[in-house]
């Protein structure tokens, strides 16, 4: 059974895959991660509340967790205290479906929110590198945040060339990871990653919203950019 949240307004309704990490700790670290929890409350509301179905998925399926730091003031946001308050997205949240069991190419976007998590599990996900290629390749947007564009870091076109290379995009940037004081403990840079595979990598100041759109590849910079995103993603697909 499928754990989604809808609101219809139509009857044709878009639908977006959200892609969450399953992973709680930076590698061996000792430090504990999650996905970004004002990167999936924000755009979860927005898409619902535009009358998209919301699908939460996640690696290992069920509860996906959430960076406990992203929990706490002040990183909480008006729709992290709704999300916490919420039982609807409280129970997707906790039931997210296991990538492997679903069918999707029967959803019209992908979204992936950010936290550190994700470069240990999606980013080697080669699921994960074919939903994307498939998605590029008919041209349907996805949308990624944060950290999540690290998950491009081994994406190919057809013709074994980085996906990246030539496109626009941004992402979680070297000088913010080493604000605080991660960037060390990290599998790799997104932003050196990237860089080498011939992205055109693009950022504003240190935790500025900033979204970056080149064609089907919808990015934002830092979590300030994850409602301004949802709101990009909403629009392209109406």
């Amino acid at each position: 059974m499928n754990t989604v949240a809808t609101k219809k307004t139509n009857n044709i309704q878009k639908r977006v895959l959200l892609i969450m990490s399953s992973e709680n700790e930076i590698g061996i670290s000792g430090k504990l991660t999650g996905t970004w929890f004002e990167e999936v409350a924000t755009p979860y509301y927005k898409m619902v509340e535009a009358g998209f179905e919301v699908v939460f998925a996640s690696p290992k399926g069920g509860l996906a967790p959430i960076d406990l730091l992203s929990m706490k003031p002040p990183f909480t946001t008006e729709n992290t205290e709704r999300f916490v308050k919420d039982p609807v997205a409280n129970f997707a949240l906790a039931n997210t479906i296991s990538l492997e069991s679903i069918e999707y190419l029967q959803y019209d976007a992908l979204f992936f929110p950010g936290g550190y998590g994700l470069l240990w599990d999606l980013a080697n996900n080669s699921l994960v590198l074919k939903m994307i290629q498939d998605f590029a390749r008919v041209g349907r947007p996805i949308a990624m945040v944060c950290h999540a564009p690290a998950i491009l870091r081994d994406a190919k076109k057809d013709n074994g060339e980085p996906l990246v290379k030539g496109k626009e995009l941004t992402g979680f940037k070297n000088a913010e990871d080493n604000e605080v004081e991660l960037l060390q403990h990290l599998l790799f840079s997104l932003e050196d990653e990237l860089k080498l595979r011939g992205a055109i990598y693009k950022s504003k100041q240190n935790w500025e919203p900033n979204v970056v759109i080149d064609g089907f590849l919808m990015t934002g910079q830092s979590p300030a950019s994850a409602p301004p995103l949802a709101d990009a993603l909403i629009e392209r697909l109406k």
